[in-house]
């Protein structure tokens, strides 16, 4: 993982780098097509995941797999019509967990299940509130879109001192508690100045698309691929790209609907982020039983 976060910073300062040259119009096409491919294919093979993880356990058919990710996932839609500020909520926790454990997973911290996961959600909330608070006019928009409730600047603000004093008092006592975690500490503190820097010159797709594809989908598709078929090689990443491609088309058919059905603009973002939370749920849910079988493997 060490390359693939290396890789990750590289891309970061290319973000940067784009920021700097080009308008805002065309940071956000950018950062729909990354979206569009490695963010869409990224959680395209779930289904193949519970395959996987299934595979030493009771087998399930493909049918029923199915089934029960269509019914989550419409689940999530429903919510999503008929209660909008409730699923946003949800969205958002789930997303600061599922970041955070994809991001600190393979670090491996000493210390217990409970401590580790309560860090996870934090760091992950932590990151997003950094992206919030940097471009609170557009995120208020988008929520008001959604829900048609107005959040204030002070809830966003006081939301990101409350957990900033969160993360400073847990990273306190992981500092303490966890060998580990005093090793990459300093590095990770690095992380999130880089973070805060491309969300501050950024405008908000643009920066979510830097954080979300190159710190999150491309190093989970290298865990994925590792996980699937014990190493990541090009032939296992040709294998796994065939076996998501299906999946990828049909959530890009779905979206584009959508899109020539909603054709305004700040209704495109907001049923844009409600398809991106329907299919986060279930995806969340799939790679934390990942990295769940994978610690009850032998090394």
């Amino acid at each position: 993982m060490g390359k693939i976060h290396n890789l990750s910073i590289l891309l970061s300062f290319v973000g940067l780098w784009v920021t700097s040259i080009f308008s805002g119009e065309i940071e956000i096409f950018m950062g729909f097509i990354l979206i569009f491919s490695f963010g869409i294919l990224h959680g395209a093979n779930d289904i193949l995941l519970i395959d996987s993880i299934s595979n030493s356990k009771a087998k399930y058919s493909f049918l029923k797999v199915l089934g029960i990710y269509l019914l989550t996932v419409s689940a999530a839609v429903i919510v999503f019509y008929l209660i909008p500020l409730f699923a946003v909520f949800l969205f958002v926790l789930f997303s600061a967990f599922h970041f955070g454990e994809q991001h600190w997973e393979h670090k491996r911290l000493d210390v217990s299940n409970k401590l580790r996961n309560c860090f996870y959600f934090i760091y992950g909330l932590l990151v997003l509130q950094i992206l919030f608070i940097l471009n609170t006019s557009e995120v208020i928009e988008i929520i008001t879109s959604i829900t048609s409730y107005t959040v204030t600047y002070a809830v966003v603000l006081y939301s990101f001192i409350s957990n900033l004093i969160a993360f400073a008092l847990i990273s306190i006592l992981l500092y303490y508690k966890s060998s580990q975690f005093k090793i990459v500490f300093l590095k990770e503190l690095f992380h999130l100045l880089i973070f805060t820097i491309i969300f501050k010159v950024s405008t908000l797709i643009w920066g979510f698309t830097i954080y979300f594809i190159f710190w999150h989908s491309i190093p989970s598709l290298y865990e994925q691929i590792n996980y699937i078929y014990g190493d990541f090689n090009k032939g296992n990443m040709f294998s796994y790209l065939k076996k998501a491609f299906p999946y990828w088309i049909i959530s890009l058919i779905g979206i584009s609907i959508v899109y020539l059905i909603f054709k305004d603009e700040k209704l495109f973002y907001a049923i844009f982020f409600s398809f991106l939370a329907a299919i986060t749920f279930p995806h969340a849910l799939v790679i934390n039983k990942m990295f769940a079988n994978k610690k009850t493997q032998p090394n």
